[in-house]
C-alpha cells in the first residue's frame, strides 16, 4: 500500500517426473492458533504441471489469510480446551484515519464480527477481502460504496479504497524468477537464496522421502521420532537432519551424503521397511546416552550417537541392553568412546568422512562395541588419540563449560547418571565473588589474583549428586569435610573418588596449593584413562 517492495519469487514449473519425487502442500485456507497451523498435503495425482513457490511462502500465506481467509489465536489468559477462547477474526482497513502506529500508515486490523461493527467518527472498518468484488475497470463502484457507506465526503476513505484496488488488481508488485526442471540446481538456488526463516536443503530431502514411502508418512514419523528424541529424560536437541543422515546410515545406503541421488525410491523404500528397528535404535542409543548423563547441554555433537544407533541395531537391540548387568561392560565401553569422539571433536568439520569407516568397522565386528578398532582406524585429523599436551589442555576446562562435563564423566566413571547432578565447586564460588571478600578470609591481596584467576577450573571442580551437593552448599571445604565424614576410612574413601590430596592443609588460605596438587592427580587419572 506504501509501495515499498516485498521481494521477489522463486517459482518451480513441477512437471512430469518431478510431480512424484516431491511431496507438494497446499497454503493454509485458514488458519487458527490450536486447530490449525499446519499445511494441509496437496493431491496431485493426474497433474501434467504446475507452479510449486520455493521462495515467499509465507509473503503468499500472508497475502492469502487477509484477503481471502481468515486468522484465529487464543485470548490471552483463557483456556486452550475452551472454543470461545479462539474467535474468528478476519482482516479490516479503516477508512477514517491512519495507524496510530509511528511507523505504519493505513491500519489493517483482524477484528471479530463484534470489533468490526464499532464506527464513530474516526473509526470506519472495510473487510479487505471485499475488494475482489469490484471490477478493476469500473472505478464507478468504488464512488458508489462511498456514497453508499456515508463516505463520499472523506477525502482519506476514498485514497484508501482506490489504493488498495490499484495495488491489488493492476500494480506489478509480485515480481518472481521461474525454474524448471533441474532439481538440483532448483534447490541450491532455492537454499542459496532464502532468509528469514529458512527452509533448507534437507527440507526438500525430507519431501521427497515423503513421496517415495508408500504405506507410512514419512513427514509424520520423522518429525514424531525427533520429539520423541528430544523428550528423552532431561531433554536432547536432535533435528531432522539427524534422523535423515541416521537413516542413511542405518539402512546401509552407500553413500550417505545428503544429495538428491541418495534419496531415490529404492533407498527410501528401504528405509521405509526398516523403519521401525531405525527408530528404536535411535530410541535406545538416545536412552542410554541420557544414562550416561548426557542432555542438550552436554552431548557436544549429535551425530556421535549414530554409530551407537547403527550397533544397536545390528545387535537387535532391545531396552534391557540399557539396564542389565549381561551388557555392563559394553556399556562401559561405548561410553569411554563416545567421551572420548566428543572430546576429540571427530565429528566437526565433514561427519560423513567419520561415519563411513566406522560404520563398516562395526558392520564387521558387533558382537561388543569396537572401540579399540575404531581408535586404531581414524588418523590425521580424526584421530582418537591423546598426547600429553592434550591431556594437559583438558586441565583448563571450566565451570559449565562446553567440555567439562565430558572431562569429568572420565574422573567420576561410577556416579550414577540416572540421578540428579551437579558440577559442584570444591572451595565454593561465593567465596571469590570480591576482593573484599577474600580479604574477610584472610587471603593476603598479593594472592587474590590466583584465587580469583583459578577457582573456577577443573582443579576446583567434582561432581556430586544433588542431595549432597544441597548439604555441602556455600560450606568451607574444610569443615564440611570433617563433618560430613567423621569416620576416618569413608572420609579416605571419598577423598580418594575426588581426587583430593592428602597430607596437606585443605584450609582456604592453602587454596594455591590444593589446586597444583590436585591438578597433578586429575593429570595422572587422564593419562591412565586416555594414553594407551
Amino acid at each position: 500500500m506504501r509501495d515499498y517492495p516485498i521481494g521477489s519469487f522463486l517459482f518451480w514449473k513441477v512437471e512430469d517426473q518431478a510431480i512424484g519425487e516431491f511431496q507438494f502442500y497446499e497454503f493454509l485456507r485458514e488458519y487458527h492458533e490450536r486447530d490449525s497451523v499446519h499445511n494441509p498435503k496437496a493431491n496431485v495425482t493426474g497433474e501434467k504441471s504446475f507452479t510449486a513457490i520455493l521462495d515467499g511462502q509465507q509473503r503468499f500465506t500472508s497475502l492469502y489469510l487477509g484477503l481471502k481467509s481468515s486468522y484465529t489465536y487464543k485470548i490471552p489468559r483463557a483456556r486452550w480446551d475452551d472454543p470461545r477462547a479462539f474467535p474468528k477474526r478476519e482482516l479490516y482497513l479503516n477508512l477514517l484515519a491512519e495507524s496510530k502506529e509511528s511507523e505504519l500508515k493505513y491500519d489493517f486490523q483482524f477484528l471479530t464480527d463484534q470489533e468490526k461493527d464499532v464506527r464513530d467518527e474516526h473509526t470506519y472498518w472495510f473487510k479487505v477481502g471485499k475488494i475482489l468484488d469490484f471490477d478493476p475497470n469500473d472505478p464507478n463502484q468504488i464512488f458508489s460504496y462511498l456514497v453508499d457507506n456515508g463516505l463520499s465526503g472523506k477525502v482519506f476513505a476514498g485514497q484508501c479504497l482506490f489504493k488498495l484496488s490499484k495495488v491489488i488488481h493492476s500494480d506489478p508488485v509480485i515480481n518472481y524468477f521461474e525454474e524448471e526442471q533441474d532439481l538440483e540446481k532448483v534447490l541450491q538456488i532455492f537454499v542459496r537464496i532464502n532468509s528469514g526463516e529458512p527452509l533448507t536443503y534437507s527440507d526438500m530431502l525430507l519431501s521427497i522421502a515423503a513421496a517415495q514411502w508408500q504405506e507410512k508418512d514419512a513427514r509424520d514419523e520423522i518429525y514424531g521420532l525427533v520429539d520423541d528424541l528430544n523428550n528423552t529424560r532431561d531433554g536432547f536437541a536432535f533435528d531432522k537432519d539427524y534422523v535423515l543422515k541416521a537413516c542413511l546410515l542405518l539402512s546401509e545406503t552407500k553413500d550417505i551424503a545428503f544429495k538428491i541421488n541418495n534419496f531415490n525410491a529404492s533407498n527410501m523404500r528401504k528405509i521405509e521397511q526398516k523403519w521401525e528397528k531405525i527408530s528404536t535404535a535411535l530410541q535406545l542409543s538416545t536412552s542410554l546416552a541420557a544414562n550416561y548423563g548426557f542432555s542438550y547441554q552436554t552431548l557436544t555433537a549429535n551425530y556421535a550417537l549414530i554409530p551407537i544407533g547403527y550397533y544397536l541395531l545390528l545387535k537387535e537391540a532391545d531396552s534391557s541392553f540399557i539396564q542389565s548387568a549381561k551388557f555392563e561392560a559394553d556399556r562401559k565401553t561405548i561410553k569411554k568412546w563416545l567421551i572420548i569422539a566428543l572430546l576429540k571433536r571427530i565429528f566437526g568439520g565433514q561427519p560423513d568422512n567419520v561415519l563411513r569407516p566406522v560404520r563398516n568397522i562395526i558392520r564387521e565386528n558387533h558382537d561388543t562395541f569396537p572401540g579399540e578398532m575404531i581408535k586404531a582406524e581414524l588418523k590425521g585429523t580424526k584421530t582418537m588419540k591423546f598426547g600429553e599436551e592434550e591431556i594437559e589442555e583438558l586441565l583448563s576446562v571450566k565451570y559449565g563449560g562446553r567440555y567439562t562435563f565430558l572431562v569429568l564423566s572420565l574422573l567420576y566413571p561410577n556416579l550414577d547418571y540416572r540421578n540428579q547432578f551437579h558440577q559442584d565447586h570444591i572451595y565454593p564460588k561465593s567465596f571469590f565473588t570480591s576482593r573484599r571478600k577474600l580479604t574477610s578470609k584472610s587471603i593476603p591481596q598479593e594472592n587474590q589474583d590466583y584465587y580469583i584467576d583459578n577457582y573456577n577450573y577443573l582443579a576446583n571442580l567434582q561432581l556430586l549428586e544433588g542431595f549432597p551437593n544441597q548439604e555441602k552448599s556455600d560450606s568451607d571445604f574444610k569443615e564440611w569435610l570433617n563433618k560430613t565424614y567423621k569416620d576416618r576410612d569413608a572420609k579416605s574413601d571419598f577423598m580418594r573418588r575426588n581426587f583430593i590430596p592428602t597430607d596437606m592443609d585443605l584450609s582456604f588460605i592453602n587454596f594455591e596449593g590444593f589446586i597444583e596438587a590436585r591438578e597433578k592427580l586429575i593429570q595422572q587419572q587422564l593419562k591412565q584413562i586416555l594414553i594407551d
